[in-house]
């Protein structure tokens, strides 16, 4: 079967930036999730360690506060003992809530996100249903952290992960635990060579399987005949000359932006969904991205920090609820060369910041860059005790509109659909087109929802239903 799959982006979301001898990946993973990866590459008769290797770095990141910070350890018995220290009786309440995590995380991250969500039928299991409510899909995560812990560092280190699912602690159902429980007990792991190197394993064993590889095409339309995809054209100019190509197909899968392949490469008739539709969304975050070389060595950074010496409610209303840029935001560094001399020249370093901000703003300007960039940087030398900016050598940046230009991101997104109650399985986009029966979809805007695990297992999961629907 002659199964085409194009990206409508040249490259597509997997890349980074080499220059000057500074590596960045374009978007650092946090969680981990190793089983998720081994899983993938398993499928084929591999493993991954075949083609990187993992370091757990130890502390796993770093926490900023207004007064202080925190080093969270690897070592589950030395973090206990470090959030004793703040709270007492909380390490054997870390427990607790861990194993309610660790539930949420086999059942989640095993079967639920397995499901393509075509039909409430699915869920009609008996295993699944018996552990509903130990789900907590009605209950809030600022809620049942609330249960456990009082102290507010405490807190906002297990809430801070759902900021990036698209909506406040508050209306984020419980269930996203399980994130704490891949943090804290799944650890905080760096690929060798950075993220790239899973997409180099990748890459190569997909040319061992015989797939063939387009690069530097935009899909410009899917062909269809009888509410079936025929095919996908596709554009490229080469040495200032347009090239138009056609690719015959029997199935076409969709991994570029949903909302985009909907709007611009289909006719309306042929759409699942209005704009209507698409308008009542609720996003996840755009992100502010600044990647930064340095001639010199910073004494005091980790590979991952976060600074939270802000209002944490402020900046999250501004993303969630009134919208607007922020005013003083929190925002997350990564320093691959911390850890990996190959990412920065001998005696450099690279920074990767990250301030998260609301989907579909307007005014996404160079000066707005910079003047975040001057904010951020400013905090970040006077926590770290160090001068940084007369020791740039590299700059750049990308933000909401390189989504759009770049991406055909949906209203310059960078985390795809937030994960609330009302987009959650059936809820989402589907992954099998509605009107076109050989149409399929995989990515952040369908089940099972954002990240770089979850869409990778969207791409298992549409497998299944090709073949399922097709045969091989």
């Amino acid at each position: 079967m002659n199964v085409v799959e194009r990206h409508a982006i040249p490259g597509g979301r997997a890349r980074k930036l080499e220059e000057q001898g500074f590596v960045f990946d374009m978007g650092p993973s946090w969680y981990w999730m190793p089983d998720v990866f081994e899983r993938y590459f398993s499928n084929f008769g591999k493993t991954a360690s075949s083609f990187y290797r993992l370091r757990r770095l130890d502390p796993s990141y770093r926490m900023y506060w207004k007064d202080d910070h925190w080093d969270i350890p690897a070592d589950y018995e030395a973090l206990k003992t470090m959030l004793e220290g703040v709270e007492k009786g909380s390490g054997k309440k870390l427990d607790g809530y861990l194993a309610q995590a660790a539930y949420k995380y086999k059942v989640g991250m095993g079967r639920l996100v397995q499901k393509p969500g075509q039909s409430w039928s699915e869920f009609l299991d008996w295993d699944l249903i018996k552990g509903l409510l130990k789900l907590e899909v009605f209950t809030s995560m600022q809620r049942h952290v609330a249960r456990f812990f009082t102290h507010e560092k405490i807190r906002q280190l297990l809430e801070f992960p759902v900021l990036f699912l698209g909506a406040l602690p508050r209306d984020t159902p419980a269930l996203y635990s399980l994130m704490n429980y891949a943090d804290i007990r799944g650890g905080t792991w760096y690929p060798e060579n950075g993220m790239y190197s899973v997409v180099d394993g990748m890459f190569s064993v997909a040319k061992e399987l015989g797939v063939q590889f387009h690069f530097r095409q935009n899909a410009t339309a899917i062909s269809t005949e009888n509410k079936r995809a025929t095919g996908v054209t596709t554009e490229q100019v080469e040495n200032g000359r347009l090239s138009v190509q056609h690719y015959d197909a029997d199935v076409v899968i969709a991994s570029a932006d949903y909302h985009f392949v909907e709007t611009h490469l289909l006719p309306p008739a042929l759409r699942s969904y209005t704009d209507a539709y698409w308008e009542k969304k609720v996003m996840a975050p755009g992100c502010l991205l600044f990647y930064v070389g340095l001639n010199k060595k910073l004494k005091h950074i980790l590979h991952h920090s976060l600074f939270f010496d802000v209002d944490f409610d402020r900046h999250g209303a501004e993303i969630y609820t009134t919208k607007t840029w922020p005013k003083d935001p929190l925002f997350y560094v990564c320093t691959t060369s911390a850890t990996d001399a190959n990412a920065a020249p001998e005696g450099g370093e690279n920074l990767f910041f990250l301030i998260p901000v609301a989907a579909g703003l307007s005014g996404d300007t160079e000066a707005l860059r910079q003047a975040y960039f001057l904010q951020i940087v400013t905090r970040f030398e006077q926590r770290i005790g160090e001068t940084i900016r007369d020791h740039i050598v590299l700059m750049k940046t990308f933000g909401p509109q390189d989504f759009v230009n770049e991406y055909n991101a949906f209203k310059g997104n960078a985390y795809g659909l937030a994960n609330t109650l009302f987009q959650t399985a059936i809820l989402k986009p589907s992954c099998r087109s509605k009107k076109i029966r050989n149409l399929f979809y995989t990515g952040q805007l369908t089940v099972p929802g954002p990240g770089v695990p979850p869409s990778l297992i969207s791409g298992e999961v549409v497998a299944r239903e090709v073949i399922k629907q097709f045969g091989t």
